[in-house]
């Protein structure tokens, strides 16, 4: 007689780890200009979502990005001064990138500002 093996749940740990990953990029992005923080956090949302709800809570509560998830969540919006931010933060990146690595690297920088950037200045308001 075959024997059933207990079912083991790898997704909420896996899930929880990738929402930690997300998370500490987010930070990272926070410092550096060229790294987003908010869409490492939407990422990080949707895994502990389905892995640790209180820590959704604790990002949808944070008074700084919580606001913004819960405006790309509910109605797909990105402010006006979150855009603004974002598109100097990518503007201060290349410029960094040319007077630091100079070209090639600044074409890779430039082409993020102009990809991304476009499109965050496409979102509804």
């Amino acid at each position: 007689m075959r024997r059933e093996s207990p079912r083991v749940d790898v997704k909420r740990p896996a899930f929880r780890v990738l929402g930690l990953a997300c998370v500490g990029l987010a930070a990272i992005g926070a410092a550096l200009p060229l790294l987003p923080t908010v869409p490492f956090l939407l990422l990080a949302v949707f895994f502990f979502a389905r892995s640790n709800p209180e820590w959704e809570q604790k990002i949808l509560d944070h008074p700084q990005w919580g606001p913004q998830i819960a405006d790309w969540r509910e109605r797909r919006v990105i402010r006006r001064p979150a855009k603004l931010a974002a598109i100097t933060a990518m503007s201060v990146g290349v410029i960094f990138t040319w007077l630091t690595l100079g070209e090639p690297w600044v074409y890779a920088s430039l082409a993020i500002l102009v990809v991304c950037g476009g499109w965050i200045l496409t979102r509804k308001e």
